[in-house]
């Protein structure tokens, strides 16, 4: 019997126009109306992962961060697992060796040095993915990170690696270059204490090496006093692999990739035909 469901977001519990459908929601309901702990592990951070919750008029636990932090339903911090500064800076360093963009995720949200380039490159990726859309509707909505303040604006990242007060949680790296970006990942294998991972071809998602999605859910579920064999993982991408590894049951959406689909259990529909609430009713 399933006691704990894990829904990765973007890609899997998100459409493809970043919104949860109703199909969804009524499927979360359920299982929580049938007391199944249901819970977001996700790559955003805690402002931009409650800030869709929200809007969607739903509420549960958030695995933020690739597990950096955990955060209950009510908002409070359960567990946090920051790179530290010196090794944050590392990172920062070589991928700017390498010419690659990147934003900074901390405690208090993500940070961007240049707002237009990360409007861009979020209309890209969406794009590529789903070229029947309408290039300026994704830019108007993509371009709400900035005005609804979930991601800021910073004139240098040294300013927040110097203060005390930050915690650094995640660094996340974007490039269409597939070259460079895979040369700007092996130089950054050669740090210690990190976990490297992806949610697209254009990106690498850097941690520390104890955070990461499958560990953070182990912690919840052993917390909650659920074995692992009781959970159920649902993604799309490779910072899902964790959870896969440890649920009891691993479902693939059904816009995974083929590597993907081959390590778990079960295969759902898309995201754009609510593969997430056909998952959950297969539990109930």
């Amino acid at each position: 019997m399933i006691k704990c469901i894990a829904s990765d977001m973007d890609g899997t519990l998100l459409n493809s126009v970043q919104q949860i459908s109703e199909e969804n929601k009524q499927a979360i309901l359920k299982a929580q109306a049938e007391g199944i702990e249901f819970v977001v592990a996700t790559g955003r951070s805690y402002q931009e992962a409650s800030y869709v919750l929200s809007q969607a008029g739903l509420t549960c636990p958030v695995i933020c961060v690739n597990g950096a932090e955990v955060r209950s339903k009510e908002g409070e911090v359960l567990s946090s697992t920051p790179i530290s500064k010196p090794l944050a800076r590392a990172v920062a360093a070589k991928l700017s060796e390498h010419d690659v963009y990147y934003e900074v995720y901390t405690d208090k949200g993500a940070y961007t040095l240049d707002p237009d380039k990360a409007v861009s490159i979020l209309v890209d990726i969406v794009v590529s993915a789903n070229p029947e859309m309408d290039p300026e509707e994704i830019r108007h909505a993509a371009g709400a990170r900035i005005r609804d303040g979930l991601i800021h604006q910073t004139d240098d990242y040294e300013l927040l690696f110097a203060d005390e007060n930050y915690q650094i949680y995640k660094v996340l790296a974007f490039c269409f270059d597939r070259s460079k970006l895979k040369a700007a990942g092996e130089d950054l294998h050669e740090l210690s204490d990190l976990d490297i991972t992806s949610s697209g071809h254009e990106n690498l998602e850097i941690t520390n090496k104890q955070a990461q999605k499958g560990l953070a859910l182990e912690a919840f579920a052993k917390a909650k006093g659920i074995d692992m064999a009781e959970t159920m993982a649902i993604g799309d991408n490779l910072n899902d692999v964790s959870m896969f590894e440890r649920a009891g049951r691993s479902v693939a959406m059904g816009n995974a990739s083929y590597e993907i689909k081959a390590l778990c259990d079960v295969i759902t529909d898309t995201n754009d035909e609510h593969g997430v609430a056909q998952a959950i009713i297969e539990v109930l």
